[in-house]
């Protein structure tokens, strides 16, 4: 990639966060580690993609050093104005094979308070969820306004805006226990408002929900689907798979009254990297076969 390809992804790493919106997105990078990140011909666009976002979970991040991790690290803050970090859980998996998740963030823009390994009591998942709670300072409810004051008071300072605080809530779901695991995040909500008393949370990640895992008779049995407690945000006609293939497979869905009410409308979408930094279908899935969904709320 260079020339003007190099400007575009620059372009997008500089330009697409912004202070007055929270810019959330969650990517299935196929494979993440050593050899994918220290290729030039990948590592400098996965970087340029995160750096365009607040925070992003990563999925199928097999680092369990956090060699990888660091190297990509260097590479986001070196292609943003921000200082980026992370938090991560680990490696997970019922066998060998272990995945991590993986969230990178604007410590500017967004900080972790707290984060916990869900215990998954019935074993129903393959990577069990890796909760973490955010706050995102000055992008809370506007404050209520002060009481009128006799004009000989002294002018009192303005209060500051709540921070507005949500959770985050992860699934790279197995293939053909999708049905099961989406469901069982139900499970997952009523243990986060019993932990933490709040509501306003995201999941998000590849569910592998649509084409073989998850067919239309599935969803009635799904609570996460049928109950009206939760909006899902990228449609069952999505596709977020690079390549021949067309599913909805990654997924954005939303709780709570406030985080609902600050979502920016007609911002959930798939971003197709692919087109974005003009690369063919090889490159693109020589850095993934998903692409990344992503949804914005605003600041008030």
């Amino acid at each position: 990639m260079g020339g003007p390809l190099v400007l575009l992804a620059t372009l997008w790493a500089l330009g697409a966060t912004g202070a007055a919106a929270l810019r959330i997105g969650a990517f299935n990078i196929q494979s993440f580690g050593d050899s994918k990140v220290l290729d030039p011909a990948c590592g400098g666009i996965i970087a340029q993609i995160l750096a365009g976002y607040d925070i992003t979970l990563v999925q199928e991040v097999r680092d369990p050093d956090l060699s990888a991790v660091s190297a990509l690290m260097e590479q986001i803050n070196s292609v943003s104005r921000h200082e980026y970090s992370f938090v991560s859980s680990e490696p997970l998996g019922r066998d060998q094979y272990k995945e991590m998740y993986l969230f990178v963030y604007r410590k500017d823009a967004v900080s972790v308070l707290d984060t916990y390994q869900y215990p998954d009591p019935g074993d129903v998942f393959s990577r069990e969820p890796f909760v973490v709670k955010f706050s995102a300072p000055g992008s809370g409810e506007p404050p209520a306004p002060a009481p009128p004051r006799r004009p000989a008071s002294p002018p009192l300072p303005a209060p500051p805006a709540a921070a507005r605080e949500l959770v985050l809530i992860p699934l790279h779901a197995a293939p053909h226990q999708a049905v099961a695991e989406i469901d069982a995040l139900y499970d997952v909500y009523l243990d986060v408002i019993d932990k933490w008393g709040m509501d306003d949370l995201l999941f998000l990640g590849d569910f592998n929900a649509d084409c073989n895992y998850v067919r239309a008779r599935d969803w009635p049995s799904v609570r996460l689907r049928s109950s009206e407690v939760f909006k899902w945000l990228i449609p069952d006609s999505a596709d977020t798979t690079v390549g021949n293939s067309d599913c909805a497979y990654d997924r954005i869905v939303v709780c709570g009254a406030r985080l609902r009410r600050s979502l920016k409308p007609q911002s959930a979408a798939v971003h197709d990297f692919q087109e974005e930094f003009g690369l063919d279908q090889a490159q693109a899935l020589a850095i993934s076969d998903h692409f990344p969904v992503e949804v914005t709320l605003k600041s008030r």
